[in-house]
């Protein structure tokens, strides 16, 4: 494998409401919701007050499989109804993403009264240090579950 190898997970599901209140659980209210699909957040300090916006930043403390990092984050594309990116400052060594896609409308019936949405969530991680690298499977492994568990959790909060 190539030391420059970035590890990505991608994460896709299907939720039984239409875009703008699955968009606003997601996003305008991120800050307040994310502890709750993303229990690995021990704590979560937003920096920036006021709602969600380009530039806002938030620090978080997480502990995923015994491992506690402390990293700052922030919003780096956002657009309405559409999708929300987040980079880590600084060193900037992830990418978080979270895209909406309506599914169903008037031309398809069975979906006119209620709408879907299609839910991307996408995250890379910049190479690993030469010591890490031995445990590059291992964490590939970890961030797609983390990714798919995600997903899951936030379509059980929101419908």
């Amino acid at each position: 494998m190539s030391p420059c190898t970035v590890i990505s997970a991608h994460a896709s599901i299907l939720i039984e409401r239409p875009v703008e209140p699955v968009f606003a659980f997601v996003v305008l209210d991120f800050f307040a919701n994310y502890r709750r699909w993303s229990p690995e957040i021990e704590h979560l300090e937003v920096l920036d007050p006021g709602p969600i916006r380009l530039g806002s930043a938030a620090r978080q403390v997480r502990v995923d499989h015994g491992r506690r990092t402390d990293t700052t984050f922030h919003v780096i594309a956002l657009e309405p109804l559409q999708h929300l990116a987040f980079e880590e400052l600084g060193k900037q060594r992830y990418r978080i993403r979270y895209a909406f896609e309506p599914v169903g409308g008037t031309a398809d019936r069975a979906l006119q009264a209620a709408p879907h949405t299609l839910l991307n969530f996408a995250c890379e991680l910049k190479p690993l240090g030469l010591l890490l690298r031995p445990f590059e499977p291992l964490i590939r492994a970890a961030i797609q579950e983390g990714a798919e568990q995600a997903v899951r959790r936030i379509k059980g909060l929101v419908e």
